[in-house]
């Protein structure tokens, strides 16, 4: 089978990269293994524009956010379902300083942040006592109706294999790559934290961490918001369910969902929530995280017909689409990648593998 492309892993990032790949008639396969835990998969989607206990606009906020919304919309309208979502959060302040913090950034006036108008509107459904503020815009991405809705499009038009990538059995040319019976220019690899223990580019500063999140029925729960309290609450598609998460561990044994999580999260949902729940799964995922909180995007140095796609973090959402297409049109157009983003910014350390 003869290609232009081979794209190993069908997260966000590769929908994406397959996605601008189609628009620009392209020929692809991508193989995956619909691993159930992958961070795409358990994902809330959240694209919010602020991070950190001082709310600072994130990266590239009014750009990224802006394309994303677009670009949900638009694969949304294509593939016939709901792709995207606005969703503010409402921010309960868990101790007045941190009411303190957030109300010093709306006095600077920065950008996404407000005191929430009506302090008391939320009493029926919840507990607080240092009152709330709101970001916004923010948006949450279906990942539990985009990532199958793609991948039935895949499907359709056999561009799919589900199986596991073997690398040993990747053989790597001047002008091509080998993999068992298909031969492509190139092979890009969007498999996340397995892209760590990547012989071609296992020297990048990867930092994978470890999230849990718990599933939550709260069919009493308004689903007009994000809601925040220490964690993110957040609606899903499925009517009455609820992600809650995340926390984020750097040091790990195994990739396994723990007790003290649970316990943690379950405390805080009695403690916050006026109206039932009823804990339905608990999960866990690894993150492909960076040490500089940078996406690795572009041709390897040394090998030309191996890319990477890979490192979004905990903003696959709004990083993945973004450079999904700057990637697609390198990889067509030869045009740059942004520096921050490129792994030409590695090429001293890809150069020893």
């Amino acid at each position: 089978m003869q290609i232009d492309y081979l794209i190993i892993g069908q997260g966000i990032s590769g929908t994406w990269l397959s996605y601008y790949l189609q628009k620009e008639q392209k020929s692809f396969i991508i193989i995956d293994n619909n691993f159930s835990n992958s961070p795409s998969r358990i994902a809330a989607g959240i694209i919010n524009p602020v991070t950190g206990r001082r709310h600072v606009e994130v990266w590239l906020a009014d750009e990224i956010i802006t394309f994303a919304n677009s670009a949900y919309t638009a694969l949304g309208k294509e593939l016939g379902i709901t792709a995207i979502s606005q969703k503010n959060i409402i921010d309960f302040f868990p101790s007045p300083q941190m009411r303190v913090s957030f109300m010093q950034r709306v006095g600077e006036k920065a950008a996404y942040v407000s005191e929430y108008s009506e302090q008391e509107y939320f009493r029926n459904n919840f507990n607080y006592d240092f009152g709330c503020g709101e970001i916004k815009p923010v948006y949450t991405v279906h990942l539990d109706s985009v990532l199958p809705a793609w991948r039935n499009h895949l499907k359709e038009k056999n561009l799919l294999l589900k199986e596991e990538f073997e690398i040993e059995q990747l053989k790597i040319a001047a002008d091509k790559i080998q993999y068992k019976n298909i031969t492509a220019s190139k092979i890009i690899f969007c498999d996340g934290a397995n892209c760590a223990d990547n012989p071609y580019f296992k020297l990048l500063p990867f930092a994978p961490n470890k999230g849990e999140l718990l599933l939550v029925e709260i069919p009493d729960l308004p689903t007009t918001n994000i809601y925040k309290k220490g964690m993110m609450l957040t609606p899903l598609s499925t009517p009455g369910l609820w992600w809650i998460g995340s926390n984020y561990a750097w040091e790990f044994d195994n990739p396994d969902a723990t007790p003290a999580f649970k316990e943690k999260t379950e405390a805080l949902l009695k403690e916050w929530l006026k109206v039932p729940f009823k804990i339905v799964d608990h999960l866990a995922g690894i993150r492909p995280a960076t040490l500089e909180r940078r996406p690795f995007v572009g041709l390897h140095p040394l090998y030309p017909n191996i890319g990477i796609l890979n490192g979004m973090g905990t903003k696959g959402c709004s990083l993945a689409p973004y450079f999904a297409k700057q990637l697609a049109e390198q990889l067509i157009y030869n045009n740059p990648i942004s520096a921050e983003a490129d792994i030409n910014r590695f090429t001293k350390i890809l150069m020893k593998g």
